[in-house]
């Protein structure tokens, strides 16, 4: 690699009592980039299980290990690590993520030595808990405008999570970080901000893996319900950032994307009653806009939704 360009990075790790499980792998993920100008943050979150020790045997000049003695909270974790950074742009890589070795040095390639930009993405492979690929897609965003680059990401041409993602450093620190009304939505959130002001620059092909396993799908009404006001507000956060005549058609695109956002994390709730009373509330939240999808059998469901529309009428 031959970068004129080669600005310190800086790579954030947030971690929590998983030195026997994924963090291995993804700080391995990290110190085997072939960027060279880089530092790797591991902010551990007072973890029980040995991660100082599994830290400390791996020396690396490029690593800094910082413990909190008690516990700051997951969102106050991710911000220690952007207030820790001192790179020009910052991945915010969680401790059960992986990107691929080149994943830094394509994303400053991508720059063109533009040293303002907002924000650099990849194209993101979603793995289960095993690392065995469940889908992929590349970032077609390349060229797009920013009401483009929000259409696309909402219906499906584009897709945004955190370990596919550099930040410009700087511009994340004016924001105060990564921040939203439920702390849910905060990546997409900083990522929309800074694109809207210092724009993108875009790299097609996959270079970042998220994992999706049981510990990051949850579960419970309450968070759910959490979920679905973060989307809620992160549509708010667009329609403050797109300009006419985009605004109604971006709305739109908004608000289908996200609702069905919450419906997914309400589909994960075990109870057929308290799954069946998110869907409503959902529905109710969104404007009676979507309809919630099956609970069960199609025509339980189509009751469902019948009684839904009359609440409407």
């Amino acid at each position: 690699m031959s970068l004129k360009y080669q600005p310190l990075v800086s790579i954030g790790m947030p971690t929590y009592n998983r030195a026997e499980g994924y963090l291995p792998l993804a700080l391995d993920s990290a110190l085997n980039q072939d960027y060279p100008n880089l530092e790797i943050i591991v902010s551990d979150n007072a973890s029980t299980d040995g991660t100082e020790e599994f830290i400390q045997s791996r020396a690396d000049p490029r690593l800094r290990y910082i413990r909190h003695k008690e516990s700051i909270g997951g969102t106050n974790n991710f911000n220690f690590c952007v207030e820790q950074a001192e790179g020009a742009y910052f991945l915010l890589l969680h401790d059960d993520d992986l990107i691929d070795p080149d994943f830094v040095s394509v994303c400053i390639e991508a720059l063109q030595g533009r040293p303002d930009t907002g924000v650099i993405r990849t194209g993101i492979r979603i793995i289960d808990g095993d690392g065995h690929v469940l889908s992929q897609s590349e970032n077609s965003a390349e060229g797009l405008s920013f009401e483009e680059f929000v259409r696309a990401w909402f219906t499906g041409r584009t897709a945004h999570y955190i370990p596919n993602t550099l930040f410009n450093t700087e511009g994340l620190k004016r924001l105060g970080g990564f921040h939203s009304k439920r702390y849910l939505f905060q990546d997409g959130v900083a990522l929309l901000r800074l694109a809207s002001e210092l724009g993108r620059a875009d790299v097609r092909d996959v270079k970042a893996s998220f994992r999706r396993h049981g510990e990051n799908f949850g579960a419970h009404p309450s968070r759910a319900l959490a979920w679905a006001e973060d989307c809620l507000y992160l549509r708010e956060v667009v329609m403050e950032l797109v300009a006419e005549p985009e605004r109604e058609a971006v709305y739109q695109d908004a608000t289908t994307f996200l609702c069905r956002k919450a419906y997914r994390q309400a589909s994960s709730i075990p109870g057929f009653v308290d799954r069946a009373r998110m869907y409503g509330q959902v529905y109710r939240m969104f404007g009676y806009s979507q309809l919630p999808p099956p609970l069960a059998p199609r025509s339980w469901a189509r009751a469902f939704r019948r009684r839904l529309k009359a609440r409407v009428r």
